[in-house]
């Protein structure tokens, strides 16, 4: 497995606690700059990868540190998060990432993750006999024509701006991303949702089978230049024992929504408002956090997130963010936003975590009308899964998410044309907002029945038809 290393701080490390730590190989080592500045790599005299330190993070949003670290780490915001990461082609790399964290840790009187990594020796780095020429600068640790895999010993997988660049290089490689980790692994819900719009596979080590798709359960082998599903006589995929043998969720729920909204690009749109209306709707209170990755660093705010947004549409790139609430009430969301010939839409997924049933079903149908009135809905459809109340992808198979409703917005409605809309079939509809230009709202279960998939298929139907 990787050895990487979390040092957090109070303080923000200084050139010269940097260079503290990355004297931790003595001074035959070479440093490097990468990614355009975002991170720097200590290598051998000849080339080769050895350690790579990303720029610190500064975060202020409360319980970051416990989410993606475990709540052995007590460090509590506002926080510097420092990340060393070492390559496994090296033996000593592992050390060295260790003391480059740990001397950081001890200037600035922080903590590391894991603990016991940590230390302050020099860490003598043998001759490599030349570097590895691709490897190291796509930071992975085995690169083939056909996968880049990237060996992760870490409580959880998040969406990280290393990880997201990573991504943002493999895809166009023609090459698909691998992330290889032990079976105790969980991911994010941005990691899940990026690794399932792209090529990517998530390998578990299990000790039975050898590896096992974590999402999916196929088992695993490696095969022309991939870890790839084992084929079988009968051509389905073999499940591994221990995807489906998983530890039971007793009580807990997630509450799934998936939401558009389309708005008139003029100089006075803020974006962010139906995210922000869903959150308080659900929670009572509005996210703490945003960024563009995990962690997430930054106080919620509108203006700013529509500033970024604003900023990276003229370079005719779309935005993609994340968002967190407070640690005691689990939620979090991803939102991209794009311009479209209709304007500027967002496209956001939350989830809310939930435990002994409490999950407000019953607001569902208030907060459409209120997303379809104030903050120009597109579409929302509602799901409830029973799944982790920390809202985390374990390797082991859940069960499904199950609609409880999908609603059509106004400009939706004219569109399709109200009366073939509410002529759908198998659901009554319930309108929303203004009688001359209404929003449907569409019941489609109550989360228990699997039955609610066909109505939603029949109501699919129904409107591409029409459109």
């Amino acid at each position: 497995m990787t050895h990487d290393v979390v040092a957090v701080t109070p303080k923000g490390p200084d050139a010269r606690t940097m260079l503290a730590g990355l004297y931790a190989g003595g001074s035959d080592l070479r440093v490097d700059r990468v990614s355009d500045g975002a991170a720097v790599q200590l290598c051998t005299a000849d080339g080769q990868p050895l350690v790579t330190v990303e720029v610190p993070v500064f975060i202020q949003v409360p319980g970051e540190v416990g989410r993606l670290l475990g709540p052995d780490v007590r460090a509590e915001a506002p926080v510097w998060w420092t990340e060393v990461r070492a390559t496994t082609a090296v033996a000593e790399a592992g050390r060295l990432a260790g003391s480059v964290g740990g001397r950081i840790a001890a200037v600035l009187g922080g903590t590391t993750w894991p603990a016991d990594a940590a230390h302050t020796d020099v860490v003598p780095i043998p001759s490599t006999g030349g570097r590895s020429p691709d490897s190291g600068a796509l930071g992975v640790d085995v690169l083939t024509d056909q996968a880049a895999l990237v060996i992760q010993d870490r409580p959880v997988i998040a969406a990280t701006t290393w990880l997201t660049d990573l991504l943002q290089t493999t895809v166009p490689s023609g090459r698909e991303l691998q992330i290889v980790t032990p079976p105790r692994t969980r991911l994010t819900l941005p990691t899940r949702s990026l690794m399932t719009n792209v090529p990517a596979r998530w390998v578990v080590l299990d000790p039975a089978c050898g590896y096992y798709d974590g999402l999916t359960g196929a088992v695993l082998h490696w095969h022309e230049g991939r870890f790839a599903p084992v084929p079988t006589a009968d051509g389905r995929a073999s499940v591994a024992d221990a995807f489906e043998a998983g530890a039971a969720t007793q009580g807990e729920q997630q509450l799934h929504l998936s939401i558009r909204t389309t708005h008139p690009a003029d100089e006075n749109l803020l974006l962010g408002g139906a995210l922000e209306a869903v959150w308080q709707a659900l929670t009572g209170d509005v996210p703490t956090g945003w960024s563009t990755a995990e962690p997430v660093n930054l106080p919620w705010s509108r203006r700013q997130l529509t500033e970024l947004a604003r900023a990276r549409a003229e370079k005719s790139a779309p935005t993609w963010l994340v968002a967190v609430g407070a640690p005691d009430r689990p939620g979090i969301a991803t939102c991209r936003v794009v311009r479209t010939p209709a304007g500027v839409e967002e496209q956001i997924t939350l989830a809310f975590g939930y435990t002994d049933g409490q999950a407000p079903l019953h607001s569902l149908a208030e907060l459409a009308e209120t997303l379809a009135t104030r903050h120009r809905l597109t579409s929302m459809l509602t799901y409830l899964r029973t799944a982790r109340a920390d809202l985390t992808t374990p390797p082991h198979r859940e069960a499904p998410l199950v609609p409880l409703s999908f609603t059509l917005g106004c400009d939706a409605v004219r569109l399709v044309g109200s009366a073939v809309a509410e002529s759908a079939p198998g659901c009554r509809p319930v309108r929303l907002g203004p009688m001359a230009r209404p929003a449907l709202h569409y019941p489609l279960g109550d989360g228990a029945d699997l039955s609610s998939w066909q109505r939603l298929k029949q109501l699919d139907d129904h409107l591409k038809a029409c459109r």
